[in-house]
């Protein structure tokens, strides 16, 4: 079988060190055709110190842990002489008697997906792949600010696709560092390109299709995102890049993840083909994120780091307020959204955030800190989201501003201020808190304390009553879409490391897993005298646990053992409706109009 590679070679990678030397860095990614397990890489440093170190990136939210996947890493120096190479720790290579040039060979070997793929976990097709970022390059540690190029040698009926920038050379790119080089994956192979241009700034679409797939309206999916980007430089002004770059694959289940000029969807084509918009939402929210997380960041977001990134406390401005405007963007776009109304969005927010005691039980900043490398359990026994609470956050200080300035601002005027104060500088919380303030010349400050610093139940209709609404809360028994009660099924479990026995998680207090006695963090024995040692086999249990059935479950605490009986039963869940106040004014009434119609 004839054999194509694919290399890709980042060339010409250098820093200033110690001495008045520079060291150069050339990457080779090569893919086999015959051999799609995986990647070869070679890193060529020319120059190099008596020791260096190599490390594999952390990326701050999705850290795949591709170290695990590293194989057979190997170094040269001059002649070929064989260079010792340690492994000080589970991302990091020590090269050491290694001055000169040194030449490091390693493999990649792609893990099997068990389930559809994310999409922006690299794979390999005889047509295409995923590739590049840091599940395939190692880094040198101290050269992170280092300029890089990336020369591509593929197939010549492949197009590319990624962030990085063009040279004058033929598939050629360019990084200004290695963050960049980081944030840069890059699709290639068989693919359909779009184009179009923004205030003369261009935009590229590419879609990478499997074999198989469903023809789709292609005219409407491209002319959608179009629309909705123009919405979003709107309201901004300004981009905070050159060029921008959609990366759609087939295959892979919907989801992305944003870069600051780029961005990986999951997009099938079978289901493109019934709605060519049917990943509008998440294709607003990550394109939002271009500019709230990758322009305006909080401050504990680091840039390239082998360690786990630390708690964010901003997480909740950073997600909130990008799923604020990945829906209203929409709306202002004329682009269908899954709620035909802001009232009707905003019902729906708060019955998800009522459903859950631990939403209003925690701050937003609490929420935050545990959304990164956190274990499951670091609630406790409650559940919360930092993205709701800060959507719903978002949504209060928009209704404050309007309120305060009689509608002549709004959360649009906030964000495009944390982006002239923030644009590439980290933010907290008491920046935000700042930025409302000096928008509507009012004080903000109950909001942040209350439910940003600390937690607290959200008085929703104190917000509504300067656009004339209320809300209406009542409580009823949860069904499913067959009309039948829903069974309280708000308890799992999961594996910590090598531990025998697994941990179960209560949701709520108030569920029946919580009222009989059951607490997050304890390790179960048995359910009816069986033990149950893995996630699916409880599963399997819940999924069959029907309402009035009783069950004897054991657990193992560090005081001991506890046996308890859990009665399956239905749960009651809350029923939201906002509707106008009896008498209203002609300012209240103008003011939710204004809102209502997304202005």
């Amino acid at each position: 079988m004839l054999k194509t590679a694919l290399a890709l070679a980042v060339l010409s990678l250098t820093t200033t060190g110690s001495s008045s030397s520079r060291t150069h860095l050339d990457y080779t990614l090569r893919v086999d055709s015959s051999d799609l397990s995986g990647i070869s890489v070679e890193l060529r440093v020319r120059g190099a110190p008596a020791s260096l170190t190599l490390a594999a990136h952390a990326h701050p939210e999705y850290d795949d842990k591709y170290w695990r996947y590293v194989e057979d890493l190997r170094a040269t120096g001059a002649g070929g002489r064989t260079l010792r190479v340690s492994r000080q720790d589970s991302v990091l290579w020590h090269v050491s008697n290694g001055a000169g040039d040194v030449i490091v060979r390693y493999k990649v070997r792609f893990p099997r997906e068990n389930a559809p793929r994310a999409a922006w976990r690299p794979f390999l097709a005889p047509t295409g792949g995923l590739v590049g970022g840091p599940h395939s390059f190692l880094y040198v540690v101290g050269q992170e600010k280092a300029a890089a190029s990336v020369k591509l040698d593929l197939p010549l009926s492949w197009r590319v696709g990624t962030g990085l920038a063009g040279t004058s050379a033929a598939r050629t790119l360019v990084a200004a560092n290695i963050h960049t080089l980081m944030e840069s994956p890059m699709l290639v192979g068989r693919m359909s390109e779009w184009s179009f241009r923004l205030k003369d700034v261009p935009h590229r679409v590419f879609y990478w299709s499997l074999p198989n797939a469903t023809p789709f309206d292609t005219t409407a999916f491209v002319r959608g995102i179009e629309r909705l980007a123009a919405q979003a430089v709107n309201l901004f002004g300004t981009m905070p890049y050159r060029e921008y770059t959609f990366l759609f694959q087939d295959g892979a289940f919907g989801g992305g993840l944003e870069h600051p000029n780029s961005v990986t969807l999951g997009a099938l084509s079978a289901e493109l083909a019934r709605n060519p918009h049917t990943n509008l939402e998440e294709t607003a929210h990550e394109f939002v994120h271009t500019w709230n997380l990758m322009a305006i960041k909080p401050v504990e977001y680091r840039e390239v780091d082998y360690r786990q990134q630390a708690p964010v406390a901003g997480l909740w401005f950073s997600e909130g307020l990008t799923l604020f405007y990945a829906d209203l963007l929409l709306r202002r776009a004329g682009l269908p959204t899954s709620d035909s109304t802001r009232v009707g969005h905003l019902e729906n927010l708060i019955e998800r955030y009522l459903s859950s005691p631990g939403n209003a039980r925690f701050s937003a900043e609490q929420v935050s800190r545990v959304a990164y490398n956190a274990p499951p359990g670091a609630l406790g026994d409650y559940t919360a989201s930092s993205h709701l609470q800060g959507e719903l956050i978002g949504s209060v200080l928009d209704l404050l501003v309007r309120g305060a300035t009689d509608g002549t601002r709004s959360m649009d005027d906030v964000m495009r201020l944390m982006y002239a104060r923030f644009n590439g500088r980290g933010f907290t919380g008491a920046d935000v808190q700042k930025a409302v303030d000096d928008t509507c010349r009012c004080a903000s400050g109950e909001v942040f304390e209350k439910h940003v610093r600390s937690g607290g139940a959200i008085d929703f209709d104190r917000y509504l009553a300067p656009l004339g609404l209320v809300g209406r809360t009542s409580w009823t028994p949860a069904t499913g879409n067959d009309g039948q009660p829903r069974r309280d099924q708000r308890f799992w479990g999961w594996q910590e490391g090598n531990e025998p026995l697994l941990r179960v998680r209560v949701a709520d207090p108030n569920s029946v897993w919580g009222r009989a006695g059951l607490h997050t963090n304890d390790h179960l024995v048995s359910v009816n005298g069986v033990a149950v040692r893995t996630w699916p086999e409880l599963r399997a249990f819940i999924n069959g646990f029907a309402i009035g059935d009783s069950a004897s479950i054991v657990v193992q605490r560090p005081s001991g053992r506890f046996e308890t009986k859990v009665v399956m039963r239905g749960f009651d869940r809350p029923v939201v409706r906002i509707e106008p106040l009896s008498a209203v004014s002609e300012r209240q009434r103008r003011l939710r109009t204004e809102w209502m119609q997304g202005r």
